[in-house]
Formats: structure tokens, sequence, C-alpha cells
């Protein structure tokens, strides 16, 4: 799996940001989140990632499918996926989320 570090393995901004929000959502230091934990060890149920799907969607505008969502069980995994939403959204190619759902 890709790592998502800037220079010295520090983690990148987008990185930063999914742990950042993670601990304000989960209440959990920051500190303790790495880009390779997993909800598992951070102690994320599935009601839990539902809550952070939600978090994340409207922080940058996006909308994760629940299929997707349902993959999500990593920081990495997160991270990925919202920087292929987010480049697609900025480069015009192919959306990786539904667009088709309205309220």
């Amino acid at each position: 799996m890709m790592k998502q570090e800037g220079f010295a393995g520090v983690p990148d901004q987008l990185t930063q940001e999914v742990i950042a929000v993670i601990a304000r959502e989960q209440h959990i230091p920051a500190e303790r989140i790495r880009p390779d934990s997993t909800f598992q060890e951070l102690k994320i149920d599935s009601l839990d990632g539902v809550n952070l799907v939600f978090a994340f969607e409207e922080q940058y505008n996006l909308n994760i499918p629940d299929e997707t969502a349902r993959t999500l069980g990593s920081v990495d995994q997160v991270v990925t996926l919202l920087r292929r939403q987010l480049e697609a959204a900025a480069g015009g190619s192919a959306p990786l989320a539904s667009t088709s759902e309205t309220a």
C-alpha cells in the first residue's frame, strides 16, 4: 500500500487532516493515530465509521457511496479514497463518488 508521507516520514497535509477529523470525531488523541492505523486498532466500529464518512463528506464536499464506505478499514484507505476523489473533482476525471443521488 502506498504511504501518504511527506518529507522525513511526516504525514502529508491530507493525511494530517484525516487524522485530525478522526481524533475530533472519536475523541482519540491525534498522537495515537498513525497513517497505518486500522479502525479495529482505534476501536472504530461500523456506526463510528458511518459518522466519520459523514464528517469527511462534509469537510471535503464529497459524496462517498455506501458500498465504498463499507470497504474503509484504515486511515491509509480513507486518505487514498479522499485523494482520488479530490483529484477527480479537481481534474475532471471520472468521479469515484456517485453524483446521481439527490435529496
